[in-house]
């Protein structure tokens, strides 16, 4: 593992916290969701079914997408006020771009909590095209923009929120390493 690689603690609720935002790209709200905290609002991403409210029962509010819930998230964040504490539950490139809005709306990263679940997938970023390369499971993916071999480093860009693919034989032309399923 690099040594640029986020290291994630099991989800748990701060007590300092006067408000909790709780963001998942999961479709259900976490576990461990203490019912003697007050003041808790989840945002899920409901991945099935027909239409979905505003608002459910117990402060969950369901988001039709990712991109929707993202979207929404940065206004949500800029009319906080101090004491709001902040967790994101999800893949890397999820949680990482929850994150970014939250710094951008002006939270401090001591007030932002992150926690990876779901599939081991990783967000690639082709460093010869500029394109971002979704639910990538192994270590070597075609670009789908400048068709270019790459090999996914183990190196990850927490601004961007995706891991850097470079030419798959950059190093040793006509050498390429045996594909690889993600573990970690």
């Amino acid at each position: 593992m690099s040594k640029n690689r986020p290291v994630y603690e099991p989800f748990a609720l701060e007590p300092s916290g006067r408000a909790h935002l709780v963001v998942t790209s999961l479709d259900a709200p976490p576990e461990g969701i203490e019912d003697s905290f007050d003041n808790i609002e989840v945002w899920t991403v409901k991945h099935n079914g027909p239409g979905v409210p505003v608002l459910a029962a117990g402060g969950v509010r369901p988001f039709r997408s990712t991109t929707e819930l993202l979207a929404q998230l940065g206004h949500r964040l800029g009319r906080e006020t101090a004491g709001l504490r902040f967790y994101a539950i999800g893949s890397e490139a999820f949680i990482w771009d929850a994150y970014n809005i939250g710094i951008v709306a002006g939270l401090h990263p001591s007030e932002i909590s992150l926690h990876r679940a779901g599939p081991l997938v990783r967000r690639v970023y082709c460093s010869h095209c500029r394109t971002m390369i979704e639910g990538v499971p192994v270590n070597i993916v075609s670009c789908p923009s400048c068709e270019a071999a790459l090999f996914v480093r183990d190196h990850f860009s927490r601004r961007l929120a995706a891991f850097m693919g470079v030419k798959v034989d950059a190093e040793v032309p006509g050498e390429i390493p045996a594909a690889e399923v993600f573990t970690s």
